[in-house]
């Protein structure tokens, strides 16, 4: 059997619009919510909320008449099929208790927090969110610096449907002073006392990390978060340019600690080989935890006309951070090697990188880390997307028999190999085709023929044929195939060479 579910190409001329028209039209369902959790892999809670009868049965979808692309998009289509084809195995959990976490001790109601940037730069960005259901938000770089921003400061390269694959920003730390700052933890604080605030700050001396960190405790923080890693502010030795050098790292934690009494998490580089010896510097210096990762240094394309990269300052650009689900594989790299470390044990992993589903928050958690924090794909989706990762991680835990999220935290390390020395080389596994899923394409047989071993031709029907002779189970064609028909298959073991 195939894994029936609906997919984001079930959908791509959808825009996941504000006040979007179709739920406006609809007045029964929201089916702007329903498309939603179907973009962000949660088609599962968008079946489990149907009506018994649904009412799109007989309707004449206005819905798609209202739609900003009319026709467009099969919303009466997708709902029928959610009815039809998606099923869970048990129902919608009574409540969030699943979720509930802690960050060193400190109670979270969920992992998702918003990570240090824009999106966590005020009162009100703060606020909507912890409206919304994020349990917490690490807010933006406090410094003593003089921030002036650049216009325009962000750059992205893009799927067919326009959505940010990967995301490259030139953009640095708050602008707001550092009583300005202050004021706004204490209103959080005050309006929301149990969400988490991340405090993350950047000193330019010993004596700046400090009074930073007693200042964030003092107004309301619940814990601070130590910047060693925007690529953005690495001039005078800042920024990523502290992360490199695990002398610096294990220097102005210590710094921060004399300030202050709460958790401290310092925030990582990846633009390192390997992020374990400033990961063990920072412990020495007295951390609780690590922060992982902050963007990679990157540039995102150039203009074929005016020959200077994005984005384009009057006629100049610079290398700057790299984020989005672009970023996720790096990132992942980079916590399992915190995760499986010996010497950080018991040390608090906040996730980062590439964040947009429920099951990307999962990996990383399967990888070791007790939060994670999220940025691109709220600035592309905006905070409302904490619904879906919410719903679906719940529904997970409970088809699982779950009760606590942390009780799947680290279960995929012992899985993960640093080298490929401890891989099985004996069996092949064959792909398998589902003949009534296939569309005939042939694509297939292009990518094994040009990228692979020539193990597939097409058949009279246009309908793929494997050579196990060829066939070296390598699985290119079941990551190509556009019509998902073709899936792993029966194994066979190959003689041991003597």
């Amino acid at each position: 059997m195939i894994e029936r579910k609906l997919y984001r190409t079930d959908m791509l001329r959808c825009a996941l619009c504000y006040e979007a028209p179709c739920t406006a039209a609809c007045g029964i369902l929201d089916p702007a919510a329903l498309l939603r959790r179907i973009w962000f892999d949660d088609e599962k809670t968008a079946a489990l909320s149907l009506p018994e009868n649904s009412p799109c049965a007989g309707c004449s979808a206005r819905c798609e008449e209202a739609c900003i692309h009319p026709h467009e998009v099969p919303v009466r289509t997708l709902i029928q099929r959610l009815k039809e084809e998606v099923e869970a195995e048990c129902g919608m959990p009574e409540d969030e208790s699943r979720l509930r976490t802690d960050f060193c001790g400190i109670p979270l109601e969920n992992p998702f927090l918003l990570s240090s940037s824009v999106v966590a730069s005020s009162y009100d960005m703060c606020a909507r969110a912890f409206e919304a259901g994020w349990a917490g938000a690490a807010f933006k770089t406090i410094c003593s610096f003089d921030i002036h921003e650049a216009s325009p400061r962000f750059s992205a390269i893009t799927g067919d449907n326009g959505a940010i694959i990967g995301f490259k920003n030139i953009e640095q730390l708050s602008d707001h002073s550092v009583a300005e700052n202050m004021e706004t933890f204490r209103r959080l604080k005050a309006k929301y006392p149990t969400k988490f605030i991340l405090a993350s700050i950047m000193g330019q001396n010993d004596q700046e990390w400090e009074e930073l960190a007693r200042l964030c405790e003092e107004n309301g923080a619940d814990a601070i978060e130590l910047n060693f890693s925007c690529p953005n502010m690495a001039d005078g030795g800042l920024g990523s340019d502290i992360g490199q050098v695990p002398e610096l790292v294990e220097r102005f934690t210590a710094a921060a600690r004399r300030g202050t009494t709460l958790p401290i998490l310092v925030k990582l580089t990846p633009n390192v080989a390997e992020m374990s010896p400033a990961a063990e510097a920072a412990k020495r210096g007295g951390a609780d935890g690590i922060a992982a990762i902050n963007t990679i240094k990157s540039i995102t394309g150039v203009n074929v006309h005016t020959y200077v990269s994005s984005p384009s300052v009057h006629g100049m650009s610079a290398v700057g951070g790299y984020s989005g689900n672009a970023v996720k594989p790096i990132a992942m790299r980079f916590i399992a090697e915190m995760g499986q470390n010996p010497a950080l044990e018991g040390m608090h992993i906040s996730a980062m990188g590439g964040i947009e589903t429920w099951k990307d928050a999962l990996e990383y958690i399967l990888l070791g880390a007790g939060s994670v924090q999220v940025t691109t794909a709220v600035m592309q989706y905006g905070v409302r997307i904490i619904d879906d990762l919410k719903t679906g991680l719940n529904l997970y835990l409970a088809e699982k028999g779950l009760d606590h999220v942390d009780e799947v935290r680290g279960l995929a390390l012992e899985s993960v190999s640093a080298t490929s020395d401890v891989l099985e080389r004996d069996t092949i596994l064959y792909p398998r085709f589902h003949r009534e899923r296939c569309s005939g394409c042939g694509r297939c047989v292009i990518s094994c023929r040009d990228g692979g071993h020539q193990a597939i031709r097409l058949n009279q029907e246009r309908r793929p044929v494997l050579d196990g002779k060829k066939c070296v189970g390598c699985h290119l064609c079941i990551l190509i195939c556009p019509e998902r028909a073709i899936v792993p298959g029966r194994k066979r073991v190959n003689k041991v060479k003597q």
